[in-house]
């Protein structure tokens, strides 16, 4: 279903999502075989050595048999979210064959795991037929499929350089969005199997698309740079939705972090008194449209 090298896909998939970092580090379970490294030694040149060292350890531990079937799911519903087509379950149920018992952990693992990784959610649309559909992550329009080279979806890498940023108090240099995207294994230069290139994807895709600010750091010399959130990531992304999608990776709680869950919270409210406004002006805009009988006229 999917063209992907199956063992990096495996351990990426079947890792668990959550990872022990500093509270800043908005980091989601997106870990080729060889980014043990990457996040618990600063030793690049090593690379190859650790990425052998962790597939061989993952190899030789017991995996669950449903942890396949999961594996296998994910994989089909990549290919659906590509093909922007929706899902049933019984079309899950046809491509993993499984019993119906098994099913439903099955799915739950599944659907985690695309968010978690992919920054996808897995809405159900028709409890009837128990059809869904894969949307971006927190009401995010960036369609990233359009593209790039392999259609993956990076709505994650997208909300974590937004939730660095939010975590940094709403402007981080260049160094500590990478020092962050390292721990990841991404590097600037480096195409990751997923993500691509992360360097043209932050620096150019995003900034094209009003999702970042990038700029030189007031009188730096040499220059230096930092990030912050663009227009469009101010009129999309929630800052409390994006908060409280962090402090489940890190298996936490909003209130953990007081002063952003009080930005986050003005926020909400900033958002809440926008909400009626916007409606209000369409409605009036509507309103002042003519009948298409009217014969009314706004010349005088």
């Amino acid at each position: 279903v999917s063209h992907i090298s199956h063992d990096p896909w495996k351990e990426c998939t079947a890792q668990s999502p959550q990872s022990a970092y500093p509270s800043y580090a908005v980091l989601t379970a997106i870990s080729p075989s060889k980014s043990d490294e990457g996040s618990s030694s600063q030793e690049k040149e090593d690379s190859s050595a650790s990425s052998s060292r962790s597939l061989s350890d993952f190899e030789n531990f017991p995996i669950d048999p449903l942890d396949e079937k999961v594996t296998m799911l994910v994989q089909f519903l990549l290919h659906k979210y590509q093909m922007k087509e929706p899902i049933t379950r019984a079309d899950m149920i046809d491509v993993i064959k499984v019993c119906n018992d098994d099913f439903p952990e099955i799915l739950r693992k599944a659907a985690e795991r695309m968010e978690l990784v992919f920054g996808v959610d897995m809405n159900e649309v028709d409890p009837t037929s128990h059809s869904y559909v894969l949307v971006n992550k927190l009401g995010l329009t960036y369609d990233s499929r359009l593209g790039g080279e392999d259609n993956m979806p990076k709505t994650s890498l997208l909300i974590i350089v937004l939730g660095v940023i939010f975590m940094k108090g709403n402007c981080a240099t260049e160094e500590e969005i990478w020092e962050v995207l390292n721990m990841m294994d991404l590097y600037s230069g480096r195409k990751h199997f997923i993500f691509g290139e992360p360097g043209k994807f932050i620096t150019q895709d995003l900034v094209q698309e009003e999702y970042l600010e990038y700029r030189q750091v007031a009188n730096s010399d040499p220059p230096r740079y930092e990030f912050l959130w663009g227009p469009r990531a101010h009129a999309e992304a929630s800052k409390m939705k994006l908060l409280e999608f962090l402090t489940k990776i890190h298996e936490s709680d909003p209130r953990c972090f007081p002063s952003h869950y009080e930005e986050a919270l003005r926020d909400e409210a900033v958002r809440a008194r926008a909400r009626p406004a916007t409606e209000a002006g369409t409605s009036a805009m509507g309103s002042t449209q003519p009948s298409a009988g009217s014969g009314s006229s706004s010349q005088p």
